[in-house]
């Protein structure tokens, strides 16, 4: 309260109706919904595209882990195959040197024990048994 004014004055000009502003009507609500409409500031707007490529990027990390994930994977299940191929290979390769042995050995007992003969030398050996038994 002022020095010059009254406590009557004082509650009028508390409890007061702005005379300068217009009453909703049903002709301009929708001019003072514009009126009174927020625009959003360009710090706003900038914020908003930044949240929103923010969260389009986090989705594209997440698909790209998910992606180097089941790459992962299959790297390990190619590994896995891989090593078992080369266990077989490494297999066939010890069964192929061993089949050569047995064979080279083979080889060496049949000269060794007279079976290496060309037929031609057997023809001639079962003639002359033949000849023997019928002498």
């Amino acid at each position: 309260m002022g020095p010059m004014t009254t406590h009557e004055y004082n509650e009028w000009w508390v409890n007061r109706i702005n005379d300068n502003v217009s009453r909703p009507s049903s002709e301009n609500s929708q001019l003072i919904e514009e009126h009174l409409r927020v625009v959003p500031s360009e710090l706003e707007i900038i914020k908003h595209d930044f949240e929103r490529r923010n969260a389009e990027l986090e989705k594209n990390i997440e698909q790209i882990e998910e992606e180097k994930m089941n790459l992962k994977l299959d790297i390990d299940v190619q590994k896995l195959k891989v090593e078992k191929l080369m266990k077989g290979k490494n297999k066939a390769e010890e069964d192929l040197n061993d089949l050569k042995t047995n064979y080279k050995k083979l080889h060496l007992s049949i000269r060794t024990d007279g079976l290496g003969k060309p037929s031609e030398q057997w023809r001639e050996e079962i003639r002359e048994e033949r000849s023997k038994l019928d002498r």
